[in-house]
């Protein structure tokens, strides 16, 4: 049996498209604001960390830099410069998304999965996906926001700490 040739209106080299993988957790504790894409979740527990600790954010930076192969957030934004103490990670996700920007690609889709035993977060996924997406200018049907429990199990079952994983696709811009 023959198959047929795929007549193919625009070549995509395999160098045209990418894919960047991001992970990051961080520790639950008193006093501090729960942030989570961009959102503050009502929480009488936060997350600890440099910045405000958003490990969504965190995750989605490190899969879109890894996809440009432009290194990590700690790279572009280390924990040891005071410029980031606080900083609202939204800030931090518009810089990367200038930088794929920058570096000749568009982003293509990001699919991510918070892992946490509470708060819920379902109600606050439509605003971070509107949150993101406006912060790396793309719509937020391009973003995906999953969540789940550990179950239970370990130091993220027993409410200590809060992770994220993303991958991101990216385009190579077409020349005009």
């Amino acid at each position: 049996m023959k198959s047929k040739k795929i007549k193919r209106t625009k070549q995509r080299t395999k160098e045209s498209i990418r894919f960047g993988w991001g992970y990051d957790v961080h520790r639950l504790v008193q006093g501090r604001k729960l942030v989570l894409g961009g959102v503050r979740i009502p929480s009488e527990i936060g997350l600890l960390g440099h910045s405000d600790a958003d490990v969504l954010l965190h995750a989605i930076c490190d899969a879109l830099l890894g996809a440009a192969a432009l290194g990590d957030i700690g790279k572009h934004f280390p924990d040891t410069n005071g410029a980031y103490r606080n900083i609202s990670s939204l800030k931090l996700l518009k810089q990367v998304g200038i930088m794929i920007h920058k570096s000749g690609y568009d982003i293509n889709n990001i699919d991510s999965t918070l892992v946490l035993e509470k708060p819920k977060i379902a109600k606050y996924v439509d605003l971070m996906c509107q949150r993101i997406g406006k912060a790396l200018k793309i719509p937020h049907q391009l973003i995906s926001i999953k969540a789940t429990t550990h179950e239970g199990l370990g130091s993220l079952g027993r409410g200590e700490g809060c992770a994220a994983f993303a991958i991101a696709s990216i385009l190579q811009k077409e020349n005009k």
